[in-house]
Order: C-alpha cells, then sequence, then structure tokens
C-alpha cells in the first residue's frame, strides 16, 4: 500500500512541475478563458432571473373605456366583468383616481392644465390564468365601449421565452468550449508524451507497467483543467466586479441597490471539478491513443 502512495505521489509531483512550466500554464489560461464564457453567462442569466422573480407574472389585462363613456355605463360594464370565470380579480380605476396619480408625476401638472381637461378614460384592471389571457383579452376588446385592451403579463412570457433560449444557448456553447478543452488537453499530453518518447521506450524495456507510465499524464490532465476551471472562476469574478462598479452607479439612479451576484459556491466548485473532470478525459484519450505508437526498440 505504502508503495502504491508513493508511486501516485511521484506522479503527482512530475505533473505538477509540468502544469508550472509554460506551456501548462498558457494551456490552463486557455481552459480558464474558453470555461469563463458560459460561466460568465450563467452568471448573469442567474442574476436577471433574480429579478424577474421578484416581479409579478400574474397575467393582468388593463381595460380602458371611451373616454365620453358615462359612470353608469362602466358600473354595468363591471358587473358584466364580475360574472366571467375567467376574471380572477376586478378593479375599477375612475379617471379621477388615474389624473391624480398623473399628476405627481413630474412635469405633468403644467401639461395637463394646458389641456383644461382630463385626457384620462375609466378603466379596469383585472387578473385571470395565464391559459386565459389571450382569449380574454380578444373578447374583451369587443365589448361595447371599450376603447383599448392591454395584456400587461405578455412581456413576462416574452422574458420566460428569452431567458430558455439564453440558457440553451448556454449549454450548447459549454458544450463547444468543453470540447475545445479535452482537444487543448488531448494536444499538451501528446506533445509531452512525444517529448518523452525515448524516457517512456526505456521504462518499458526494463518492465514499467502501463498503469505506471499513464499515471503523470493523468495527473497533468487533471491538474491543468483544475487550474483552468479555477482561472475561469477568477475570471467570472474579476468581470463582475468590474461590472458591479457601473451597474451600481445605474442602479442608485432609481433608487436601486441591484448588484450581479457572483456563482454559489457549490456552482463555483462545479465550474472547476467539471473542468477537471474534461481535462482527465483529454489526457485519457490522448495517452491511450499515442503511448500504442511506442514500442521499445
Amino acid at each position: 500500500m505504502s508503495a502504491w502512495l508513493r508511486q501516485h505521489r511521484r506522479a503527482f509531483g512530475q505533473a505538477l512541475r509540468r502544469l508550472t512550466k509554460a506551456t501548462g500554464l498558457a494551456s490552463a489560461l486557455v481552459i480558464g478563458i474558453a470555461l469563463s464564457l458560459p460561466a460568465g453567462g450563467y452568471t448573469l442569466l442567474e442574476s436577471l432571473r433574480a429579478i424577474a422573480a421578484r416581479l409579478t407574472l400574474e397575467p393582468q389585462i388593463s381595460l380602458f373605456l371611451q373616454p365620453e363613456a358615462k359612470r353608469a355605463e362602466a358600473e354595468a360594464l363591471g358587473k358584466r366583468l364580475r360574472t366571467d370565470p375567467r376574471v380572477a380579480t376586478l378593479r375599477f380605476v375612475p379617471r379621477e383616481d388615474a389624473l391624480r396619480e398623473l399628476q405627481a408625476v413630474e412635469g405633468f401638472p403644467e401639461l395637463i392644465a394646458a389641456l383644461g381637461r382630463n385626457p384620462l378614460p375609466d378603466a379596469f384592471v383585472l387578473s385571470t390564468n395565464a391559459a386565459a389571457v389571450d382569449a380574454l383579452a380578444a373578447d374583451l376588446a369587443k365589448l361595447p365601449g371599450v376603447a383599448h385592451v392591454q395584456a400587461d403579463a405578455v412581456w413576462a412570457r416574452r422574458l420566460a421565452a428569452l431567458a430558455g433560449i439564453a440558457r440553451l444557448g448556454l449549454w450548447l456553447l459549454a458544450g463547444l468550449l468543453g470540447t475545445g478543452l479535452v482537444a487543448v488537453t488531448f494536444n499538451t499530453i501528446r506533445l509531452q508524451i512525444l517529448t518523452q518518447r525515448d524516457e517512456i521506450e526505456v521504462s518499458k524495456l526494463i518492465g514499467a507497467t502501463d498503469a505506471f507510465i499513464r499515471r503523470p499524464f493523468y495527473y497533468l490532465g487533471l491538474l491543468q483543467g483544475l487550474a483552468g476551471g479555477a482561472m475561469a472562476v477568477g475570471i467570472v469574478a474579476a468581470a463582475l466586479a468590474l461590472l458591479n462598479r457601473e451597474v451600481g452607479v445605474l442602479a442608485e439612479s432609481y433608487g436601486s441597490s441591484f448588484r450581479f451576484a457572483f456563482l454559489p459556491a457549490g456552482d463555483a466548485l462545479a465550474v472547476v471539478l467539471f473542468a477537471g473532470l474534461l481535462g482527465w478525459l483529454g489526457a485519457h484519450l490522448s495517452v491511450s491513443r499515442h503511448l500504442r505508437d511506442i514500442e521499445p526498440g
């Protein structure tokens, strides 16, 4: 058991020395830059998803009456809407209340005073389920006295669809860059094998097993991947710090404290371990491919 541990310790030391050379560090940096793209995109998406989760996604419909509609007509329409089973909640917004809210907005009191009258109509705000929002909006638009119908939750569905597309794009990008990571490790190990060809042949002549020869290369691929993953996490952290400096200024102008959140510890660790696994896979493929061609002369 102690001999087995010594062999692994020796192989690990060899791999670590190779990694700290210029070529090893350059390969790890390439891996880090490649992985930082999907990792950074995932981080930004998760931060934006947290914002969307705080917003109400309950489908709402705003129904605006004709400006000349009488209050009695509005009350009759309200009674009709309350009998519709698709309407979950209903709120009537008189034109006077809407005008007071508008006058509270800076710059509008002067504009309204210049008009000399209340330009706003009576309105209803109602909620429904997501499946019925389109059909209900279409039916409401046909009612007499209705000037305009606006489905306020359409943007939410569009946002969710865009987020799904972006998430799929990130998975595809991660797959492509992961393949590139394997290729980088494959080529790095190939060069190491070719450089040590004579040493490997001599080792085979004196009875070294394939496992003994393969072990340092496996460790090199694993360490190279782990180093690249750690660099990717560091690149994402640095990029978010720079972004948050500017985002903070913009958010404060809106009275918000929003900042892009860094990857949770579990996700950051998963990036590093995933990179290490891909590095080991690239090493395995390269060693299996090229060591077969080396036979002692």
